[in-house]
């Protein structure tokens, strides 16, 4: 199993006193060199005058970008406490690293955080709180997306091969890489929709589907038994019917590609 999850918007600073972020000791060390162009490139963008307009934020955000600046000593921690928005509340993934045993295993293993700055990390990987969307197109380095993806290629292509990839990604940061879906090597690919019923009838709706994600998330790091096929991942999902979920069903659309589609009231 292969579960790629997006950035939280919000993010929490590592305490004062901890050690910064040691590039070469992130996961997936292929990826260094782009790291250290885009976190360059972010840096020198950060401090110019129009730096919110460059990053595409508002500027009420002034000091989160300013922090950009000084991300090379800031203070680092594990992406899973960094990363603070209603997914991984709902994930709780810094409390499978803390619990240990096979939920932390999972997480350091099968999990994999798609992001603008570091191309994707671990939840165990320690970086420092950053502000960087996966659909800027930053100076020197151009557009994130395009920059990143035959990198992540080389990073993922492997790991992803022959296994079950559960997609919880906004489209912005499915850009930067997708999984194989034909050949020997082709992965099972499951994005995770998430839909609401109300009335006898089901509408896709962003409300909640953060929350019903990161659900799903911490339920497949913690439940027993190996997730190795769309199978296996059907019934997981379906093992949440009753609790956060009113339904969880497993579309393919001939195309290599499946849809996760869960059901929330």
């Amino acid at each position: 199993m292969l579960v790629l999850l997006p950035p939280s918007e919000g993010k929490t600073p590592a305490p004062d006193g901890t050690a910064p972020v040691d590039l070469a000791g992130l996961s997936s060390p292929g990826l260094t060199a782009q790291r250290e162009r885009v976190l360059d490139a972010l840096v020198t963008a950060s401090a110019r005058d129009d730096a919110a307009r460059v990053l595409g934020v508002s500027p009420g955000l002034v000091a989160e970008i300013r922090r950009n600046v000084g991300l090379r000593t800031a203070p680092a921690a594990p992406a899973a406490r960094v990363y603070s928005g209603v997914l991984y509340a709902a994930a709780d993934l810094a409390g499978s690293l803390t619990i240990g045993g096979e939920a932390a295993a999972r997480s350091r293993d099968d999990v994999r955080i798609v992001s603008a700055l570091w191309g994707a990390v671990s939840p165990a990987d320690r970086i420092p709180a950053y502000r960087l969307s996966m659909g800027v197109d930053l100076p020197g380095v151009g557009r994130l997306a395009a920059s990143w993806r035959a990198e992540l290629g080389t990073a993922l292509d492997d790991r992803a091969a022959g296994d079950v990839v559960v997609d919880c990604r906004s489209a912005t940061y499915a850009a930067a890489w997708r999984p194989r879906t034909v050949g020997d090597d082709a992965a099972q690919w499951v994005a995770v929709r998430v839909l609401r019923e109300a009335d006898g009838k089901r509408a896709v709706v962003s409300h909640n589907a953060k929350h019903t994600r990161g659900v799903l998330t911490g339920h497949l790091l913690r439940r027993p038994g190996a997730v190795a096929s769309v199978h296996d991942l059907t019934k997981a999902a379906d093992e949440l019917v009753g609790t956060s979920l009113l339904d969880a069903t497993t579309r393919d659309d001939g195309t290599g590609r499946f849809t996760l589609e869960l059901v929330v009231r």
